[in-house]
């Protein structure tokens, strides 16, 4: 196992605003756990960070004695990208302050920051920042990789919201990418991942968005095949304003579900509609269709339902999930959702099928690193459970469902929905622009010093 030699780590700590947390530590179990409990790393140490110059001083220290360096926002990595065996986890999470000009409608957020964080600065000026569904995620994983959320069809991406970067290279200075520094940089960083750097700092544009009219209509699963034929249709035809998600679901045990409907297994669909009426036909026509067992549709405020899933996703679950970008659904694909998502292994094991279509499929293929701007959806297959007994159960039940509905997707995925799949899953992500990410990867990063992720190799 590597180890930090004791002179250079009282050194590192001497020149912290933050933490340093070694294998001896009393904290040094608590600091390493993940979010999925699936995923059991030890790291060398862990700095907790209290500023760019903390980041700074943790990277130099860990390219001085060749350890591996992995960076940790929120923690939510399915893979576990956020830690990594005998190397030095760079944890952004100390760095959690945002600040909002309600004027100019832009927020600063720094790197370590949560979606709940940026929802809880933004939303008391009647605004919003896209992307998530957890709100215990943190902004820099979810941003890097793209961002899609409850309001991604009338507000874009996350990535699609950023107007700049503060980043920390490889080599341990500190530049900003933006539309007019580092542009290639910039252009990485929207959807690249961790590959080009650390980002200190964010600075998104701001929309909008305060109160929604928005929750779940459940189904039996005797009507997923309905419910489905139906919303392929019907969700891409709907203004941007409305946006619903299918999923295969249990219903949680507890309020404000009816107890008659607890653990049941349904099919649903989450509505969220982001406009100005107060009562718009597009959702009511969604709201009529068959016969639900439950309508929870209601106005709320974004950040409400932002974190709706928070308690039945606690840290500490066992989680396995893959991923998939779609554009069209025949009629063989929802065979194979029913063979599957009928299926769910645990109560909390799910697919949803989120929207990303409307504004975000209005940006060319290659503005970005994102290069799906033809799907309509992404898929994610998820096995959830907190008994680790039950981590092979979720395990295979998501993989025989990714392989049975992956012949009907357009190949790649989003690059947060994925586990360790290998490098060609890594460049199907990515398409066309994979081979402009390496050379922008070789220019800011020739030695790989950020490999702990969904990794670009430099060209």
């Amino acid at each position: 196992m590597a180890t930090v030699e004791t002179t250079s780590a009282a050194q590192l700590r001497g020149r912290l605003r933050g933490s340093y947390i070694d294998q001896g530590a009393p904290d040094y179990d608590e600091a390493r756990t993940l979010y999925n409990a699936m995923i059991d790393k030890r790291p060398a140490a862990i700095v907790r960070c209290a500023d760019a110059a903390d980041v700074i001083a943790a990277l130099s220290h860990a390219r001085e004695h060749e350890l591996r360096v992995a960076v940790r926002g929120g923690g939510h990595n399915g893979a576990g990208l956020g830690s990594v065996d005998d190397g030095l986890v760079i944890d952004l999470s100390p760095m959690h302050g945002v600040s909002v000009d309600p004027r100019e409608k832009i927020a600063r957020v720094d790197g370590g920051a949560t979606l709940a964080a940026v929802d809880h600065a933004t939303h008391v000026f009647g605004l919003a920042v896209p992307g998530g569904i957890i709100s215990t995620t943190g902004i820099g994983g979810l941003a890097l990789g793209g961002g899609l959320g409850h309001i991604t069809r009338r507000c874009g991406l996350t990535v699609d919201n950023l107007l700049s970067a503060d980043v920390v290279l490889a080599d341990g200075s500190l530049v900003t990418a933006s539309a007019q520094q580092n542009e290639d940089l910039f252009w990485a960083l929207r959807g690249g991942g961790g590959n080009f750097g650390i980002v200190t700092s964010f600075t998104f544009r701001c929309h909008e968005v305060a109160n929604v009219i928005a929750g779940p209509v459940l189904y039996d699963l005797d009507d997923a095949a309905h419910l489905l034929s139906w919303w392929r249709e019907f969700g891409p035809a709907q203004p941007d304003e409305l946006s619903g998600f299918f999923a295969f679901l249990s219903v949680p045990p507890g309020p404000p579900f009816p107890e008659e409907l607890h653990l049941r297994k349904v099919c649903a669909i989450l509505w969220c509609y982001c406009g100005s009426e107060d009562d718009p036909v597009c959702l009511r026509e969604a709201r009529g269709f068959g016969r639900p067992l439950l309508d929870g549709v209601a106005p709320m405020p974004l950040p409400a339902l932002q974190s709706a899933f928070d308690g039945v996703y606690p840290p500490g679950d066992q989680w396995y999930w893959r991923g998939d970008f779609v554009s069209e659904l025949p009629d063989a694909a929802i065979e194979r959702h029913l063979e599957h998502g009928t299926a769910l292994p645990t109560w909390k094991s799910t697919m949803h099928m989120y929207a990303i279509d409307g504004a975000a499929s209005r940006v060319a293929a290659d503005a970005t690193p994102w290069a799906y701007r033809d799907a309509k959806w992404a898929q994610v297959i998820v096995g959830v459970d907190s008994d680790r007994a039950n981590a092979a159960t979720i395990r295979q039940w998501c993989v025989d469902y990714w392989e049975a509905t992956h012949p009907y997707s357009l190949g790649g995925g989003y690059v947060n929905f994925m586990m360790d799949e290998g490098q060609e899953r890594v460049e199907a992500t990515y398409r066309g622009n994979y081979n402009r990410l390496t050379q922008i990867k070789a220019k800011y990063d020739p030695d790989n010093v950020f490999a702990v992720n969904q990794n670009i190799r430099p060209a």
